[in-house]
């Protein structure tokens, strides 16, 4: 399988054309944003990180019946994917206030809700992803009921898997972004990425952040913090 030409390049990662059509080429980079891209730098070793986690965390969520675009690792920073079209939701699964949601809501973090919380928001950097509702994605013409259904069953049971699976290894999921694709027949499968940059990470014990947090709060020792998730994980780092 070979690449023919970039067709998107974003905050973490590149995307490449194939030889076949229906197939394209993740790139995962090392560079680093926040605050919808106000804050730029570097986690040396990021891009091999996420890239091995977000691999095998797909392969047994498809083992557990979520469908997704994952079909080879090809090396440690680049994977085979089956071409999708996006749909244009961020779907934030939330197990424990942080972030945003403590901002938003006045509420100290740490907070361990009763049930998972679900938000959308709308993926368009130039308006700073905004959240919707399902309603306000179907008046826009997003996604369908059938889609939002769909991505909403995928997205609990994601959920239900990955805090147990986090939890055998010491860490606690508090919560994380997810986004979905839809293949040429109209399958629903999950694409992007799951990995420190797009969940938070508590230690279970110390409740020390494990994530891309401590990138955004200048705590240091970012790459420590992303090769720990990997040992842990997988047991090796890089």
């Amino acid at each position: 399988m070979e690449k023919t030409s970039q067709l998107y390049e974003g905050k973490a990662k590149k995307v490449f054309a194939t030889t076949d059509e229906n197939l394209c080429i993740v790139s995962y980079k090392d560079d680093a944003t926040a605050f919808n891209g106000e804050k730029k730098g570097t986690i040396l070793g990021k891009g091999v990180i996420n890239n091995r986690l977000t691999n095998r965390l797909m392969q047994l969520l498809s083992e557990k019946g979520v469908p997704t675009h994952f079909v080879e690792e090809l090396n440690d920073r680049e994977t085979l994917v089956k071409k999708v079209s996006i749909v244009p939701l961020e779907v934030i699964i939330r197990n424990i206030s942080a972030g945003s949601f403590a901002k938003r809501f006045g509420v100290e973090e740490g907070i361990v809700f009763k049930s998972p919380t679900i938000e959308f928001s709308y993926k368009n950097d130039e308006l700073g992803d905004p959240l919707m509702n399902d309603y306000h994605a179907l008046a826009l013409g997003l996604a369908t009921q059938d889609d939002i259904d769909t991505i909403k069953t995928y997205a609990f049971k994601i959920n239900d898997f990955l805090k147990a699976y986090m939890l055998e290894h010491g860490i606690e999921l508090v919560d994380f972004k997810l986004e979905f694709g839809k293949l040429p027949d109209g399958t629903i499968v999950l694409a992007d990425e799951i990995s420190p940059d797009t969940c938070r990470f508590w230690d279970v014990v110390t409740h020390e952040k494990l994530d891309k947090d401590r990138f955004r709060r200048d705590l240091g020792n970012v790459e420590d913090a992303y090769n720990e998730v990997m040992r842990r994980l997988l047991g090796d780092t890089k």
